[in-house]
């Protein structure tokens, strides 16, 4: 997938092609969503954003669509969660005590794109979010997505990529503001070259809590962990003749197909850090050889009843603090904070 070609020219197009404000283009909304400091590059890392900062930056990339500013094209689906017997050795959290619980999760795509087409390679990682309402009904969320890592290791340089996105439209003189960046972080265009094809289903990838959390246990015994959610149904995905052949909407209609059939079945797991491993740095995958913890098991039966309108006032926020789990990635906290900012302006 070509950095400079196929990857932004296909954001570019489809934001092009949308219905929904005034059909503006990636390219043109930068000077519209963000105010730069005197003398600042779009590519610039500017310090101490605050969530406005984050959230008007995936503006700037995506569009102002009035939905979601990233992950916006999704489906709200039903189900339940049963722990692990094993996960309460782990965190005193009660949702690791109880019994049976309700679970609301939402599969989604990337980029804020309303209308992005399910079948295209741009449209990674997939995202998939989950909300387990524990006995009390105190809500627990999770967020996920379908790739180990993250493109920065903090959220001003986040920030920095998405403004320079936002900046390298195709009247932008090269190097563009999105190759200056790329051109020194590399993990980022590791992140943006690299992502799987398009999953056969949502059902069929794996995802990846890549902002790390601290567990306590009743012992008071800490220890620090990312999720991880694995399919029953296995890994697969599709071919690039076989994504343009099952059209831009083929997830969403394939779900309520294959729920009809069966439930969709996940084990959820915490990834255990050793010492060494960076806690505050989502960009940097642990190493696949630490323990993989089972925390329990998501059946998924049914897509939600009035999906577009629960979908609408569902929030997830994933970093908030809980008796024995909280967040130890700053970068959580602070998208736990501009979520709520995304959600007033969708409503």
């Amino acid at each position: 997938m070509g950095i400079t070609g196929d990857y932004f020219d296909t954001l570019q197009l489809h934001a092009a092609r949308l219905s929904m404000v005034a059909a503006v283009t990636i390219a043109g909304v930068m000077a519209a969503t963000w105010t730069p400091q005197a003398g600042a590059a779009p590519d610039s890392v500017q310090p101490n954003q605050s969530p406005k900062d984050l959230v008007d930056a995936l503006h700037a990339a995506f569009g102002e669509h009035h939905a979601r500013a990233v992950h916006a094209k999704g489906v709200i689906l039903e189900g339940t969660f049963m722990a692990d017997p094993g996960a309460k050795a782990l965190s005193k959290a009660p949702i690791f005590a109880s019994g049976r619980l309700p679970v609301t999760v939402r599969f989604s795509n990337f980029t804020g794109i309303p209308d992005i087409p399910d079948n295209i390679p741009e449209a990674n990682p997939r995202g998939f979010a989950v909300k387990i309402k524990s006995s009390d009904g105190e809500a627990f969320d999770v967020v996920t997505h379908s790739f180990n890592g993250f493109p920065t290791s903090n959220s001003d340089e986040f920030a920095a990529l998405l403004r320079s996105v936002g900046a390298s439209g195709p009247d932008a003189e090269h190097p563009t503001p999105v190759e200056r960046f790329l051109s020194t972080h590399p993990i980022a265009k590791t992140f943006l070259t690299t992502q799987k094809p398009p999953p056969m289903s949502y059902a069929t990838a794996a995802y990846f809590g890549v902002n790390s959390l601290k567990f306590t246990n009743n012992g008071g015994k800490a220890i620090y962990v990312r999720y991880r959610f694995v399919p029953h149904a296995g890994e697969h995905y599709l071919s690039p003749e076989e994504a343009k052949a099952n059209g831009p909407e083929y997830l969403q209609k394939e779900l309520p197909q294959r729920i009809a059939k069966g439930p969709l079945v996940f084990d959820w797991y915490a990834q255990i850090a050793a010492p060494g491993d960076k806690i505050d740095d989502p960009s940097i995958a642990w190493p696949e050889r630490r323990r993989l913890a089972k925390l329990g098991t998501l059946t998924i039966t049914t897509v939600a009843d009035d999906a577009e309108t629960k979908d609408k006032h569902t929030l997830f926020l994933p970093g908030t603090p809980h008796s024995g789990i909280e967040a130890a990635d700053p970068m959580l906290t602070l998208r736990t904070t501009a979520y709520p900012i995304s959600f007033g302006a969708r409503q």
